[in-house]
């Protein structure tokens, strides 16, 4: 089974939203759509950035999935940027609708 990765640029949280809920829930809310595999934060040149890495059926159901959680996230907080990644070897590459 495929691995894919979706990085979520995440800027200002919204109102009342506690730093601590937005991995979790992040991770919440890929479960529900495919098998999570691991999911972090990191910090990149100062931009905060919600890395989640899953295993899906295709392309397809990957894309799907990280619309979805960026859906959620983005009710969270302001989410300036994302790319979805699919694994080839020890390479990730950019995963596009066909």
């Amino acid at each position: 089974m495929p691995s894919y990765r979706l990085v979520l640029a995440v800027g200002t949280l919204g109102p009342g939203v506690d730093p601590a809920t937005v991995l979790p829930t992040t991770a919440a809310a890929a479960r529900e759509r495919v098998t999570v595999e691991a999911f972090d934060v990191e910090v990149v040149r100062g931009q905060a950035r919600v890395v989640v890495r899953y295993s899906a059926d295709d392309d397809a159901q990957a894309l799907a999935a990280g619309r979805g959680v960026r859906a959620v996230v983005s009710g969270m907080a302001h989410v300036t940027d994302s790319a979805i990644t699919r694994r080839y070897g020890a390479r990730w590459y950019a995963c596009r609708d066909s």
